[in-house]
């Protein structure tokens, strides 16, 4: 479909040389360029509040995945104002705006429609400077790949809208879901990392793949090392899987090698849709430590899972 749309070419519009960019850069001067994303979707939680916050959290993250800083953000609401009432909404946009605060950005306006199901996010501008920025270009064969959240929230979001989990026992993964990427993303522009990528619906295989082709480089996951938020894998076990995994795998397998030897809910996990996840960040073996400690130390979940290698390019070779 988008390859029979105009083709946008222009001199200042950076992000048209990056595939599978995270967001739309465009160069206003040689120090500083305007970063945009836009997302929103409908919830995956009850409570109104926290969902405002998980769609907020996840419109920010392309922003903070290229090393931009966020300036404003304008709301973007579908609702059923008859059926829910104005108090729900309230709700949902105070969650959101407590998330653009806290990533130090404002809310300058915003558009609704009505619409029979509650679809909430935000559209995002940044700055960045275009020499620091990151991308999904940069990988380079011996770079180490880092997680920075835990893997599973459409299995658990799927487990809660069948009624399978409540949201008292899904604390963990909702927590990690409104957690911003803002201090992983100042950390790993104070290190100095390679590439970086977030990880949201394309799942851990189809961000890690783009990481690949992008790069021209092969990437290596140790199955194993997957980390996992709480009940996910009592829920993949029953078959809670959600459609959009599925897809995910129909898409990105055909490019990844290893399946045969890695258990069920490795391969759950590794095309599992995420909402609001993590960074993927590759970085160069001599400063992982440094990376490790500092993030660890601000408190952000950071997990090793892979390595960039030479071989193979544009593909994802499982260790199981």
């Amino acid at each position: 479909m988008l390859g029979q749309l105009p083709k946008v070419d222009h001199p200042d519009l950076l992000s048209q040389e990056i595939p599978f960019a995270d967001a739309a850069v465009y160069r206003l001067s040689d120090e500083q360029a305007l970063v945009q994303s836009v997302d929103f979707f409908t919830p995956v939680v009850d409570d109104p509040y926290k969902y405002g916050q998980i769609a907020a959290a996840n419109s920010l993250s392309d922003i903070f995945a290229v090393g931009a800083k966020p300036l404003t953000a304008m709301n973007i609401v579908c609702y059923p104002l008859c059926q829910l009432g104005p108090e729900v909404l309230v709700q949902i946009l105070q969650g959101g705006a407590e998330r653009v605060q806290a990533a130090g950005a404002l809310i300058v306006g915003g558009h609704s429609i009505e619409d029979d199901e509650p679809k909430y996010g935000l559209s995002v501008t940044g700055i960045v400077d275009p020499q620091k920025m990151l991308s999904t270009c940069g990988c380079r064969p011996g770079d180490q790949l880092v997680l920075t959240k835990r893997l599973g929230t459409g299995i658990l979001a799927t487990a809660l809208k069948g009624e399978l989990l409540d949201e008292s026992a899904l604390s963990v993964a909702i927590n990690g879901m409104i957690m911003l990427n803002r201090t992983a993303a100042e950390v790993m522009l104070e290190v100095g990392v390679s590439a970086c990528t977030d990880i949201t619906g394309f799942g851990l295989v189809g961000h890690a793949l783009e990481l690949a082709e992008a790069s021209e480089v092969g990437v290596c996951i140790a199955m194993s090392h997957l980390p996992a938020y709480p009940h996910a894998a009592e829920m993949a076990e029953i078959g809670l899987v959600p459609e959009g995994s599925y897809r995910n795998r129909d898409f990105y397998f055909g490019r990844v090698d290893g399946l045969q030897g890695c258990d069920q809910f490795s391969l759950d996990l590794l095309s599992d849709p995420q909402t609001s996840g993590g960074l993927l960040m590759a970085v160069a073996p001599e400063k992982l430590e440094l990376l490790v400690s500092r993030l660890t130390e601000e408190h952000v979940q950071v997990c090793r899972v892979g390595e960039i290698v030479r071989e193979k390019r544009g593909r994802l070779q499982l260790l199981c």
